[in-house]
């Protein structure tokens, strides 16, 4: 397991933040996510499985964008 840390964009609200959150969730391999509205980043636990590209498809379906992804 390993911290992650992912740069959103479009994020304006609360609603934003859980569709966030459930985008993320779903994807193979998250085992945890936290989702900050105020700096506009979500930080994920994450399992060998995990792929940044399946995050950044998963944000792009769900509205938003996925920016810089930082090992934590």
């Amino acid at each position: 397991m390993k911290n992650l840390r992912l740069g959103v964009g479009g994020m304006t609200c609360q609603h934003c933040v859980r569709h966030v959150t459930e985008a993320l969730t779903e994807i193979p391999g998250v085992e945890a996510v936290q989702v900050s509205l105020e700096e506009n980043v979500a930080t994920l636990t994450v399992g060998e499985s995990f792929s940044e590209e399946a995050a950044a498809a998963a944000l792009d379906e769900a509205g938003y964008t996925m920016g810089e992804a930082q090992a934590q």
